[in-house]
């Protein structure tokens, strides 16, 4: 910190005048920088691993509980709930925005994913407006951390290739299943970015969606076998009304075929069923969901061009809780994960002004999953 005398300042103000100057604009901006925040809130951003260590000792000190969101943008009612969550439960909740290339594959097309930092924040500050409303919560939002890739790959990114060198947290075999086995760096990539996210801002708490349930495996996994000090937190999958999971990448659907999106949850659904009537095999469960999918496909299928969707199915899981490995049966005491992965075809013969969806409707990727709980004795 300088500190100039009056008099020094008057005595040499003609002779040093070129040189404060600068001096005086370059600390304003240094210190505009440092109190970057959302408009009209006291959300701090904040855009360096250094910023969030400095905002984050003192709170360290006062013994103050932080919990962790992590989110790559494009935010929605899944992501606010767990903000709600994390704000009944820590004093300081931190946002993370940040698209992390290496959790997409080469193949995929990161360019095109929603950045939408302007409205993530009109949102941001709207629930921090409800969360000061709500005598309930122990903390708010105080700061979102939304860093460039250089700054999260300090040693350069190391690509998105299969044989790419470079630091990564890789778990198998878990990370080769499911999800895994067709987007083969996925997992890589999350745990990867993740851990660096838990390393910056050190939360007690982070905060993920049941949605993508091998990532909320993985990331247990991650914390447990390198004795992390962080406890995992998983909120229930946020759904639109006719059961569709919200996701980011629901905007790449458009009209035609976010009717027909709600297939997989439906398939899964019909899943479950089966179960809960008491069957445990593994092929009484799965075809029923088998059959949702390829009958609304038939039906679709026997529709023009102009008005049909079509999707192909990756795959439709029937998983142990714990590790994501195939069950031939489910034990009653220990219940199953049904999940699954659907891609939404491009629409055949688009209509004049029909709405394709963000980016002109793309190929879409959806998952979704139920977790069949324990059956009672």
């Amino acid at each position: 910190m300088l500190a100039f005398t009056t008099r020094s300042l008057s005595a040499s103000r003609a002779f040093n005048r070129p040189l404060i100057r600068p001096l005086i604009r370059t600390m304003a901006t240094a210190r505009r920088q440092a109190i970057e925040k959302i408009p009209s809130t006291p959300i701090r951003v904040l855009r360096t691993v250094d910023a969030v260590r400095k905002w984050r000792k003192p709170h360290m000190l006062d013994h103050r509980l932080v919990g962790l969101v992590p989110t790559m943008g494009a935010l929605h009612e899944g992501h606010l709930s767990l903000i709600r969550a994390a704000a009944r439960e820590t004093h300081h909740v931190v946002v993370s925005i940040y698209v992390n290339p290496a959790q997409f594959g080469i193949k995929e097309d990161l360019s095109s994913y929603p950045v939408t930092w302007e409205s993530d924040c009109k949102i941001l500050a709207g629930l921090d407006r409800e969360l000061a409303d709500d005598g309930g919560n122990l903390g708010r939002i105080s700061a979102v951390f939304a860093p460039t890739t250089s700054e999260m790959y300090p040693s350069g990114f190391p690509g998105q290739e299969i044989g790419s060198k470079g630091s990564f947290v890789v778990l198998t075999p878990i990370s080769e299943l499911l999800e895994g086995g067709t987007r083969p760096t996925f997992f890589r990539g999350v745990a990867t970015v993740c851990m660096k996210l838990f390393n910056i801002v050190q939360p007690e708490k982070v905060y993920f969606g049941q949605k993508d349930v091998q990532q909320t495996v993985v990331i247990r996994k991650m914390v447990k076998d390198f004795m992390l000090p962080t406890e995992v937190i998983v909120g229930p999958t946020s759904r639109e009304p006719d059961g569709l999971a919200l996701s980011s990448r629901n905007v790449y659907l458009g009209d035609r075929r976010r009717k027909v999106a709600t297939v997989l949850h439906r398939a899964l659904e019909a899943a479950e069923t089966q179960y809960l009537n008491g069957a445990l095999d593994r092929e009484s469960i799965l075809q029923a969901a088998n059959a949702v999918a390829a009958d609304t496909l038939k039906e679709q299928m026997g529709l023009t061009p102009e008005n049909r969707v079509t999707y192909e199915v990756d795959y439709i899981s029937l998983a142990d809780p714990s590790t994501m490995e195939e069950l031939k049966e489910v034990d009653p005491k220990a219940g199953g994960i049904l999940s699954g992965a659907v891609k939404m075809l491009p629409v055949e013969s688009p209509q004049p002004g029909e709405d394709l969806g963000h980016s002109g409707g793309p190929a879409v990727r959806l998952i979704d999953n139920i977790v069949l709980q324990p059956l009672k004795s």
